[in-house]
């Protein structure tokens, strides 16, 4: 018998803060470059790097969190049956937090005994363990650490099911995942739904990421025998498995340094597992929209170390096998205009003869797991299963288990606009404080006037917006968010423009402050440098926090760094000491000539809010301790 229920979780858990109020600029690029070698097939070459420019709005920044994890408490919603138990997260941005199997006890993945963010993802805020339902853009979504939408569905037999799903505000789209767990399957099954809602092709990005034990004996299975993987010097390149630089890369201990791998099937079905050396472990497959599989290792080394730390306790280790729409993670797919596509994963446990599957011949031990995989589930009764989910992806849940945001909502009453899934309903009750003054400028061509000391309304980035704020006049506020709408729009004299005028009309910190960002893209350091610590001199308290980074970059990108140093010594403590802030004011208190004070605030420094990849801490330290920096990992 399948059940649905609700639990409160408590766990270890640092607190999200406030998202941060300044706007993240896109990337200036909506592509990025990919550099290959001679033997990437020009099949795989043909998007690589499409549409993997960086952006974030209308999202905002979370990078608000503490690293002070106390108890708190979760909606965790559990699907189970007598094979499996689920645990989700909605909170998490639907996480499946835990999958156990029950015959033993055993859980599946890797499940973090902490909530501990990083900046990892798009918005900064990430959580590493369980699954993650990645959909959007290349990296971790916007959403992964905000709320989503739950509700109760049923599934073909009538059983219970869980559903979620959210309004995607930067694609316009609808994403949903309907997780069911029928009577006695020891698999769960993920039928997920992109929905785009636009007039024009977009370009889509899905990757499901399943995080799994990191140990010695785990061997990563796949039914590829070549892979295309980054070599030191970051070129993409196709070697042969399962020992593409001279180890075994499918066994997660084996890399010294991050890895990531994607695995080039050709024809097969397609799965991925991370079997342990008893023959056991955790497997998933997929109806064939899934083409992708991808491993990722942190590394043996002391940046790896590090991360696994920073993301969780001490004995906490993972990497990741994931699964995609696209051969690599560093392209995106054409999603033709209205176009709706669906497909189904499955997840549960495998067993396999461990002498086969851990054995020094690869193609023997993959296509062993291949067998058993179609002894568990054979293909066609994935796509028989797909196909019976499919019916139900746009029954109306019977009850709502937990709210997103209210943009769906909002989408939902444009005039014009499209009419969402009816699966997927984004309820009225849902509309908050963000949402409501760009109803009220739906309603009533009027939206209300902020004052410049006062947090600005919600950002509205689509083109559709335009018109409707130009219609209310010269006002500040409104040629604020403008401007923010020209500069996301690539249109950077027109943001200018825009914001000039604003500062013209009522000087404000948010103009100032967009204004210094837009000189520092276009290589203006001095003046952004100028433009920026007048933006501080007029920001509330309540601003200044996620203001003062940015004022000691500009004061670095601009060469005066005595500056900066005497900018961060007139800070609160509070301030101050953030690590991020620390950070700034020793690469400030190097370039003045003050190698002890340098030293002293690198002392110890954790950098809790440092970018996965990010070599500013550990370039500082080489720096201080007279080598020249280079690129590399945290430490």
């Amino acid at each position: 018998m399948t059940r649905l229920g609700m639990e409160t979780l408590v766990l270890p858990a640092a607190d999200l803060g406030s998202p941060n109020p300044l706007p993240a600029f896109r990337e200036s690029a909506d592509d990025r470059e990919v550099r290959c070698d001679g033997t990437v097939p020009a099949e795989d070459r043909a998007r690589l790097g499409r549409a993997c420019g960086t952006r974030i709005l209308p999202w905002p920044v979370q990078d608000g969190y503490d690293d002070r994890p106390v108890p708190r408490g979760f909606r965790a919603l559990i699907l189970e049956n007598e094979r499996l138990r689920a645990v989700v997260l909605p909170a998490l941005g639907g996480r499946l937090w835990s999958l156990v199997d029950r015959r033993d006890g055993r859980e599946l993945l890797a499940r973090n005994p902490v909530v501990r963010y990083a900046n990892v993802a798009l918005c900064n805020a990430w959580v590493a363990g369980g699954i993650e339902w990645n959909c959007g853009l290349l990296g971790h979504h916007w959403l992964t650490s905000s709320p989503v939408f739950a509700g109760l569905v049923r599934g073909p037999a009538g059983d219970p099911a869980l559903r979620l799903w959210e309004f995607d505000r930067l694609n316009r789209t609808v994403w949903q995942v309907d997780l069911h767990l029928p009577e006695d399957s020891p698999f769960l099954f993920a039928c997920v739904r992109i929905v785009n809602l636009n007039d024009a092709e977009m370009p889509a990005y899905w990757w499901t990421n399943m995080a799994v034990a990191e140990s010695p004996d785990v061997r990563t299975l796949v039914p590829a025998d070549r892979v295309l993987r980054h070599d030191a010097q970051g070129v993409l390149g196709m070697a042969p498995l399962p020992r593409p630089d001279g180890f075994d890369a499918t066994r997660v201990t084996e890399h010294g340094h991050a890895w990531e791998g994607f695995f080039h099937i050709e024809g097969a079905r397609p799965f991925v597992a991370a079997l342990a050396g008893t023959g056991r472990g955790i497997v998933e497959t997929s109806t064939r929209a899934l083409r992708g599989r991808k491993m990722f290792a942190w590394g043996m080394n002391a940046a790896g170390r590090w991360w696994q730390r920073h993301l969780g306790d001490e004995a906490f280790a993972y990497y990741e096998i994931q699964a995609g729409l696209a051969r690599t993670q560093l392209e995106t797919v054409p999603m033709g205009p209205r176009a709706r596509w669906t497909w189904t994963e499955a997840f549960g446990p495998l067993d396999s003869d461990p002498a086969v599957t851990h054995g020094p011949d690869w193609s023997a031990a993959w296509r062993h797991a291949a067998a058993r995989l179609d002894e568990a589930i054979p293909e066609r009764e994935l796509e028989a299963r797909h196909a019976a989910f499919e019916t139900a992806l746009d029954h109306p849940p019977e009850a709502l288990l937990n709210a997103g945001s209210g943009w769906g909502s909002l989408e939902s009453m444009e005039p014009g606009g499209t009419r969402l899934p009816a699966g997927t309903p984004f309820p009225a009750s849902t509309l908050g404080p963000d949402q409501a003054p760009w109803m009220e400028l739906l309603e009533t061509g009027r939206l209300p006037t902020r004052e410049p000391v006062e947090p600005p309304v919600a950002p509205m980035v689509r083109p559709e917006w335009a018109p409707r704020l130009a219609a209310l006049g010269a006002r500040w506020d409104v040629l604020l968010q403008l401007g923010i709408l020209k500069m996301e729009g690539g249109d950077r004299a027109g943001a200018r423009a825009a914001w000039d005028a604003s500062v013209a009309l009522a000087p404000s910190a948010w103009a100032l402050r967009n204004l210094a960002q837009l000189e520092l893209k276009e290589g203006r350091p001095g003046d952004a440098a100028g433009l920026i610590v007048r933006a501080w001199e007029l920001a509330r308290e309540f601003l200044r926090p996620p203001l003062a980074r940015e004022v000691l970059e500009a004061f670095l990108a601009a060469g005066r760094p005595a500056d900066a140093v005497a900018f961060s010594d007139a800070l609160p403590a509070a301030v101050r000491n953030r690590d991020r802030i620390r950070l700034l004011t020793a690469r400030a208190s190097l370039a003045a000539g003050d190698t002890g004070r340098a030293e002293a605030l690198v002392s110890g420094l954790a950098a809790m809010d440092l970018r996965e990849g990010e070599s500013a801490l550990d370039d500082l330290r080489k720096a201080l301790a007279g080598r020249p920096g280079g690129p590399g990992r945290a430490a």
